[in-house]
């Protein structure tokens, strides 16, 4: 506690987060998950709770050998079972902390325990005081903090500080409070308490009325210096407090005076991760990692990026992992962009009469959403009463897959290049990868994905799939695209068309 303005990160991802439906992860993801929480800054990583199955107990135990930097923490309720299995499963870690801890509110009480108060308080600190006998770093959560009687609970948190908690957690279980509510109740804590300053107090707030962050924030301004986040904001319901909006929040507004140890160039990497991991998409609109937190469509904010980029963006997309921002052709586009992006495509604008080309694009925006690569070379004239593909240096002459279980997925790709046919076969992980190994057999060339999506043109199994690729040579970046039936083919003629786009 020596910094003052310290805000510790405790990840609750591999404990909160993956009790999202659908979003279980093996041992072993857990493991992945977990060295890249390490690489990127977290303080603690909750890896579990023991007693709940044998999975969750394994979990914790390989988390406690794979990672060594980070505190890890297992969660328990106040009860002797659970903090035994949290101790046996917590022997190989280097740095470790229990978190254990019982209803707070009037409403868990009567409801959950059908308990009293008194009672209440004796088994919370009756459970810290077993937990000592076993690690010296112990959280104590109030569950349902946020709806519970502030005297009695700055009662329960000094007497769990007197048992020998190290940190205490205040949470918002249901997502109920406002900021000012939420802030409120830490500084009664901070001021009401009285051996509050022997202990952290962290914030751990639910996302149901979408003020998680929001509530985080009042926290920390009020005195808690540890916050509890997921990547993604993941987690029960509608979702935990997210760790990257919280970690660009302290660090965009240095005048608040916090710091933390986020490595935040890391953010996109770990939210890509997690996202793909535990089968959990990101919203395009996500603040900070969604895929639309960089672009731009409007014509007078592209301008204005394009002028200087602090015009309309608060944050530079580089100090979270994401390489540039993105300049989305629309109907509401101006001059500006579609010079940009004629500019990257290599025309040469002294030899263009802008005004005109741009009367032309409006009239092809207004009838298509987007405006992608192939649309502007037809735009220029470059489409005009010809088949586009007959005028493209690579075409795909021959695709051939064979795949299924347990077949291993193999592909064969004939390429005409200026002309000259050349085939090569690979295998890969799934028909596309197979396919675009077969690829790169030929080009012999170094090129990245970046981004991969497939979009169906309007649903049903019969229909057009259309798929987006950017890939990346020489740390250039170029987009490609790709239409059909099969998806596989799509994904084929969208590296293809970036292909044509490189060379």
């Amino acid at each position: 506690m020596s910094d003052k303005n310290r805000v510790y990160v405790f990840d609750t991802t591999l404990r909160d987060g993956e009790q999202v439906p659908g979003c279980q992860l093996t041992t072993v993801e857990k493991i992945e998950v977990a060295k890249e929480l390490e690489l990127l800054g977290v303080d603690v990583i909750e890896a579990g709770f023991p007693i709940s199955s044998p999975g969750d107990f394994q979990s914790v135990v390989e988390i406690s050998k794979a990672v060594s930097e980070p505190i890890i923490c297992a969660l328990t309720r106040a009860n002797t079972m659970d903090i035994d299995a949290a101790a046996e499963a917590l022997r190989f870690a280097k740095r470790k902390r229990i978190h254990t801890g019982i209803g707070a509110s009037d409403m868990h009480i009567k409801y959950k325990f059908n308990s009293t108060r008194e009672d209440i308080l004796k088994r919370a600190v009756d459970a810290v005081k077993y937990a000592r006998k076993f690690v010296d770093d112990i959280e104590f959560y109030a569950e349902d903090a946020g709806r519970a009687d502030n005297e009695y609970l700055a009662r329960m948190i000094e007497a769990v500080i007197g048992a020998g908690a190290t940190v205490v957690n205040i949470p918002d279980t249901n997502g109920y409070c406002l900021p000012d509510q939420y802030g409120a109740k830490i500084k009664y804590l901070m001021d009401n308490v009285s051996n509050i300053d022997k202990a952290i107090i962290s914030v751990h707030c639910h996302n149901d009325l979408g003020l998680a962050t929001a509530n985080t924030i009042a926290g920390v301004m009020n005195g808690a210096r540890q916050v509890e986040c997921t990547i993604n904001g993941i987690g029960e319901r509608a979702g935990n407090t997210s760790l990257e909006e919280v970690a660009m929040i302290l660090k965009t507004h240095h005048a608040m005076g916090y710091h933390t140890g986020i490595n935040s160039k890391r953010i996109f990497g770990i939210s890509n991760m997690v996202e793909t991991m535990m089968r959990m998409p990101v919203q395009a609109n996500k603040a900070i990692v969604g895929r639309n937190a960089f672009a731009h469509s409007s014509g007078i904010h592209q301008d204005g990026v394009l002028k200087h980029r602090e015009n309309y963006e608060i944050l530079n997309p580089e100090d979270v992992g994401i390489e540039s921002n993105s300049i989305i052709l629309t109907a509401r586009s101006g001059r500006h962009a579609l010079k940009h992006h004629l500019e990257r495509l290599g025309y040469k604008m002294d030899k263009i009469n802008l005004d005109e080309v741009y009367q032309r694009f409006l009239v092809m925006a207004d009838q298509k959403k987007d405006i992608n690569d192939a649309d502007l070379q037809e735009l220029m004239g470059d489409g005009d009463d010809k088949n586009f593909d007959d005028d493209k240096a690579i075409k795909v002459t021959l695709l051939q897959v064979v795949c299924g279980d347990p077949l291993r997925p193999m592909a064969t790709v004939k390429l005409k290049i200026n002309g000259e046919e050349k085939e090569a076969s690979s295998a890969g992980n799934g028909p596309v990868d197979a396919a675009i190994n077969a690829i790169h057999e030929i080009i012999k060339d170094q090129i990245d994905i970046d981004e991969f999506n497939i979009q169906s043109m309007r649903g049903g199994s019969k229909d057009v799939s259309k798929v987006n690729m950017r890939v990346k040579h020489n740390g250039q970046s170029y987009y490609g695209y790709g239409y059909s039936t099969d998806i596989v083919n799509a994904s084929m003629h969208a590296y293809v068309d970036a292909l044509n786009k490189i060379y």
